[in-house]
């Protein structure tokens, strides 16, 4: 049963992070299809290349925002936030196989993404120092405040 209460506190984290590991491997067949397909000298293929080579220079600081929020804070927001960068990583991937001018607001939005996750890791180690030291515990209010913002980062 104790098992049943840790996955409870962290099932769509891990589906989170499984559809993330998809997305990888669709765009490491793109790399091999265009890999396979034409001349590895030519643009296209550095295009899909860089596209893959950037979204997995960012891929572990995505994974561990999201699951320190996720495990610190509230994993429902921290959840609804990952499948919001997953989808501007696909947005910023697509774009860059076109004009790399189209990757940029997938690219900032992205960012602003994992500066939200940033700030609920710090809000959640700060809120339990609070309840260790002082006997002050604020997650309903910091889990309150931060659904509601979880829903701005679907504002442009």
């Amino acid at each position: 049963m104790e098992s049943c209460k840790v996955v409870e506190n962290i099932y769509l984290l891990v589906i989170v992070t499984l559809i993330s590991v998809l997305q990888n491997v669709f765009f490491a067949q793109k790399v091999e299809r265009e890999c396979k397909n034409r001349n590895m000298n030519t643009s296209a293929f550095e295009r899909v290349s860089c596209a893959k080579r950037n979204c997995m220079d960012a891929y572990p600081t995505f994974l561990a925002v999201m699951w320190c929020a996720g495990v610190c804070l509230s994993q429902a927001p921290a959840a609804f936030a990952g499948i919001i960068y997953l989808l501007v990583r696909q947005k910023y991937f697509i774009g860059y196989l076109g004009q790399s001018s189209q990757s940029t607001p997938g690219y900032l939005f992205g960012k602003r993404i994992i500066f939200f996750l940033s700030l609920m890791c710090i809000v959640g180690i700060f809120n339990y120092l609070l309840w260790r030291f002082y006997g002050s515990d604020y997650k309903e209010y910091v889990e309150t405040i931060t659904g509601a913002a979880s829903a701005l980062l679907l504002l442009p």
